[in-house]
């Protein structure tokens, strides 16, 4: 007969190595196991193709207009902010930006200097952004302006008051009447039929004329400007001077 001491001993070694193997397949188990789930946050992925009649029922594509406007603090001044790589399609016309982009450069006199320094060419596609204003019937281009004007300042914590751009008592234009007027060569107005820039927006048809603002050009301007000093700018027809920031 097996002495009890011998016995406890078997059945600790027992113990032990049953203790020994559920350690090693646990591990074993967990090493092997996939991954816990993580959450991650769903990005709006851009699509190739820029199509404004999904503006009308389609959330996901609001959600990536709504997130491109918020860079730039805008919300109705333009439509569509598109980059150059991407492909613009209203109504039944669809027109590469990029094709865009080569115009406007073309109409600009080719890359200049300054645009070499920012790192902006066709190379850097992404780089330019441009805010989109599909015209309707009875806009004028000074109007257009005007409207994403108010909106800039307005973020800005400044009201513009609805004849800000009329002239003065005195007849001289206001400084935003000047910025206005200065606008005007900052943003093109493109024909979606004839595929070609217009120097107005006159004998409009649904879906034909398009504003084309240069989202980093015009805000780069914008941002030099202290409102308080808006009235002392000065605009000689071609060169805008703006007083220094205090």
């Amino acid at each position: 007969m097996m002495k009890p001491s011998r016995l406890y001993t078997i059945v600790a070694l027992l113990v032990i190595c049953i203790g020994v193997v559920w350690w090693w397949y646990s591990q074993s188990s967990r090493s092997t196991a996939p991954d816990s789930p993580t959450v991650v946050q769903r990005s709006v992925t851009a699509p190739a193709v820029i199509d404004m009649s999904r503006l009308e029922n389609d959330d996901e594509f609001q959600r990536l207009m709504q997130e491109r406007k918020s860079e730039f603090g805008v919300r109705k001044g333009v439509d569509l902010i598109v980059k150059s790589s991407e492909t613009l399609k209203i109504g039944d016309t669809t027109v590469s930006m990029n094709e865009i982009f080569e115009k406007i450069r073309l109409k600009k006199g080719g890359i200049v200097e300054k645009d070499i320094q920012r790192g902006i060419s066709e190379n850097n596609p992404d780089l330019q952004v441009y805010g989109v204003y599909l015209v309707q019937r009875g806009d004028n281009i000074w109007n257009i302006h005007f409207k994403f004007l108010r909106e800039y300042f307005g973020n800005k914590g400044v009201t513009l008051s609805p004849v800000s751009d009329e002239p003065t008592r005195s007849g001289r234009s206001s400084g935003v009447g000047k910025l206005l007027k200065f606008s005007e060569n900052m943003v093109y107005i493109y024909n979606l039929r004839e595929k070609e820039f217009e120097a107005d927006l006159n004998t409009l048809q649904p879906n034909s004329k398009i504003v084309i603002f240069n989202m980093r050009e015009v805000f780069a301007l914008l941002d030099q400007i202290d409102f308080q000093q808006v009235n002392h700018i000065q605009f000689d027809g071609e060169t805008l001077w703006i007083p220094a920031l205090q």
